[in-house]
C-alpha cells in the first residue's frame, strides 16, 4: 500500500507541476484546499465510529489533532488567497473536483486501513514542505512561507505519530 500511495502522490504531483507551472500561488492555493481533505474526512469517519460506539482509546486525541490541521490548513488556504491563489476559475474548478474525489477516497481509505491513509497525507505534508523549501530557495525569504513550511513538518510528525498509535 506504501508503494501505491507513493505512485499516487507522485502522479498528482506530476500533473500539478504541469498544469501550474511557473504558477506559485495559483498552485499553493490548489494544494492547500486539497490539504484539508484528509482531516475533514478523517473526522468525518472518527464521529461515524463514535456514533457506533466504536471509539477507541486515541480517539479523543485524534479528533483534536484533526481539527486543529484543519484549521490550521484553512490558515494557509486564507493566506494563499491574500496572494490571488484563486484568483481564476479554472483554478476554482480544478481545487473543488480534486478535493471532492480526495475526500471521499480518504473516507474508505481511513475507515478500511487508517494507518496507510496517514501514510499518504503524511507523504503529502512531506512533499508541501519540500514545495515550500524550494519556493524558498527559489525566491528568498518569506516569513508566511516559512512558517507554512514548518507547520506542514510540524503536521508530518503528528501523523507519523498517529500512525505508531493505531
Amino acid at each position: 500500500m506504501k508503494r501505491l500511495n507513493q505512485f499516487t502522490l507522485d502522479l498528482t504531483v506530476a500533473i500539478l507541476d504541469f498544469l501550474y507551472r511557473g504558477r506559485d500561488y495559483p498552485r499553493f492555493w490548489v494544494l492547500e484546499e486539497i490539504a484539508r481533505a484528509p482531516y475533514f474526512a478523517f473526522l468525518s469517519v472518527l464521529h461515524f465510529r463514535e456514533s457506533m460506539g466504536l471509539r477507541g482509546p486515541e480517539h479523543l486525541y485524534l479528533m483534536k489533532q484533526h481539527f486543529e490541521q484543519s484549521v490550521n490548513e484553512t490558515e494557509h488556504l486564507e493566506y494563499m488567497e491574500s496572494r490571488g491563489g484563486n484568483s481564476y476559475w479554472i483554478d476554482r474548478f480544478v481545487a473543488k473536483h480534486l478535493v471532492l474525489i480526495y475526500y471521499w477516497v480518504n473516507v474508505v481509505y481511513y475507515w478500511v486501513a487508517p494507518r496507510y491513509a496517514y501514510h499518504l497525507s503524511y507523504e503529502v505534508e512531506v512533499h508541501a514542505a519540500s514545495t515550500y523549501a524550494k519556493f524558498l530557495a527559489y525566491n528568498g525569504h518569506d516569513d508566511k512561507i516559512l512558517e507554512i513550511l514548518n507547520d506542514e513538518l510540524h503536521h508530518s510528525k503528528e501523523l507519523h505519530d498517529a500512525m505508531e498509535m493505531i
